[in-house]
């Protein structure tokens, strides 16, 4: 029997990690991305020391992490709703600045001897407003800079600019406080922001035009949350990515007082450990290509949380860093399988007109792990302490990656997302201003009695495209006169909602239509009829 082809024979060059390096544009904002979480991780690094000279207390050090992982799950979907409806380009300049006055002001505050580990806290928070604003926007306009072949790759150099950051940020951090002092890496930061913010401004950005106005921003938020809770791709997308963060939030957060109690180190140590995983992250992720054609992303995702909670096991029982550091390595490169191939799964559930408010979702869910997890295993290592809290962390692992095995975020009935333009469009015969409404959509159908459960069952699939479409209520009605008559209808707030449907028709709902028309018995296609609510005045009475 002749040997498979090995995973380098197989490899297209739109597959080969460093392909969409080649395009221009991708590049410049991928070098933006990486130098801007570098600024992060030199923050969290230097914050995270500083609150060891602050405060004694492991609670008050993990919630360093809480601090700055809690505001972009509180501001996820509200910032991920602008990153659809406001100019991203613009969007993503203010979210710069934003960052670079924190850091200002983390940088006066450390200057004149005046920062207390609640205002350090504050601060932090604020710092994680701006990443909350920041990361939408960019995981957003990744798929409309490079094709669908080249996304995986486009999303292994991000988990890997955001794990070389992991190496870079907190070995220039430790070395500015090791020789100048904490200060000066907040300043570094400013500065770098700065920078980032001219060279987006170099981005040639072209926006959709459309005839329609804005989305309203609560009708955004409102059709975001109600587009993944009728995707179930997404939803299992979303449990999953929790789960996981809040098991590998056990190490992390407690990563500094394992690096200055358990191994007896300094901010050097400090350094090493978190390096080391950041190291280990950039070799996997370049070894993704390879690994996507061994196995699918279920069976990533169950290795990589498998690998990751028996690593951190590891590490608290290091007796040494010549152990620990190793063990880092592996964790890092498990984080990034698992992290990247959940995050592959969710860009590829999502359209691109709602992209950045699923992304933000993802982000919530990713954050409010993060937090939750850094609150819980703190608490714990106050409690008891920090060996007993990662285990106890490793443990959830094992228990939610059994539990949640059976989400699949790849393979089953995958949805093609690709943008068409429906065959019915609405011809009113009159003006109707784009901000009347409700309008309701009532499609008429009459049904084979026989094949009435089979309707139904694909009526279901065709309730949760109209509700993602940005539908506001669906509902299913029976004629009691008439057996096999059935009345669908749907409900849009507004006229201008409703045309936006059309803009978001994908080959997913032309499917659907199709296949919904061939159970309809008649010479001609279902009836449809569109209705707008007629306002009436008090003087009618």
């Amino acid at each position: 029997m002749p040997n498979p082809p090995s995973p380098a024979t197989s490899l297209t060059k739109q597959q080969l990690w460093w392909t969409p390096l080649q395009n221009r544009v991708f590049a410049m904002l991928w070098l933006a991305w990486m130098t801007s979480n570098i600024c992060m991780w030199m923050s969290d690094v230097a914050a995270s020391w500083m609150m060891t000279s602050l405060s004694n207390s492991p609670i008050m050090v993990a919630l360093i992490q809480t601090a700055s992982n809690l505001p972009v799950f509180l501001m996820g979907l509200p910032s991920g709703a602008l990153a659809d409806i406001v100019n991203r380009k613009k969007y993503f300049v203010i979210t710069q600045i934003w960052l670079a006055g924190v850091a200002a002001l983390l940088c006066f505050f450390t200057f004149v001897g005046s920062l207390s580990a609640e205002l350090l806290l504050v601060l932090t928070f604020m710092n994680g407003i701006g990443l909350a604003m920041r990361w939408p926007v960019f995981a957003a306009i990744i798929p409309d800079l490079v094709n669908r072949e080249q996304l995986p790759a486009a999303l292994a150099l991000n988990g890997m600019a955001m794990n070389a950051s992991r190496i870079i940020g907190p070995l220039v951090a430790g070395a500015l406080i090791a020789s100048a002092g904490t200060e000066y890496v907040f300043a570094l930061n400013m500065v770098l922001s700065l920078a980032i913010t001219v060279i987006i401004m170099q981005w040639k950005y072209q926006a959709d035009v459309s005839t329609l106005p804005g989305e309203r921003f609560l009708g955004a938020i409102r059709v975001g949350i109600q587009y993944v809770k009728s995707s179930s791709r997404m939803r299992a997308v979303l449990i999953r990515i929790f789960l996981f963060f809040v098991q590998s939030s056990a190490l992390m957060a407690l990563l500094p007082i394992i690096a200055k109690e358990h191994f007896s180190g300094d901010a050097g140590t400090f350094t090493l450990l978190l390096s080391s995983l950041g190291f280990g992250a950039v070799i996997s992720g370049a070894q993704l290509p390879w690994l996507r054609l061994r196995f699918d992303r279920n069976q990533l995702v169950f290795m990589g949380q498998v690998i990751l909670s028996a690593s951190a096991i590891g590490v608290v029982l290091a007796p040494n860093l010549w152990i620990a550091a190793p063990l880092m390595m592996v964790n890092g490169a498990a984080w990034i399988i698992t992290a990247n191939s959940l995050s592959i799964a969710a860009q590829f559930a999502l359209p691109s007109w709602i992209r950045a408010r699923g992304m933000s979702i993802f982000q919530m869910s990713l954050m409010g792990g993060s937090a939750i997890g850094a609150a819980v295993w703190g608490k714990l290592a106050d409690s008891t302490d920090v060996t007993v809290s990662v285990i106890c962390g490793s443990i959830f692992g094992f228990i939610a990656v059994l539990g949640t095995n059976h989400l699949k975020i790849e393979g089953g009935t995958e949805e093609d997302l690709t943008p068409v333009c429906p065959i019915e469009h609405a011809i009113p015969d009159r003006n109707i201003d784009h901000d009347e409404g409700p309008v309701m959509i009532s499609v008429e159908y009459q049904i084979d009695p026989n094949h009435m459960q089979e309707f139904k069952k694909l009526m279901k699939q065709s309730k949760n495209a109209r509700l993602r479409q940005g539908a506001m209520s669906w509902s299913l009605f029976e004629d009691a006169e008439k057996e096999g008559k059935i009345l669908e209808y749907f409900v849009f707030e507004t006229w201008a909602d409703y045309l936006r449907r059309f803009d978001r028709f994908t080959t997913n709902d032309l499917n659907l239509q199709d296949e919904r028309f061939s159970f309809h018995l008649g010479d001609t296609a279902p009836i449809i009829t569109r209705r707008v609510a007629s306002r009436l005045k008090e003087s009618d009475n």
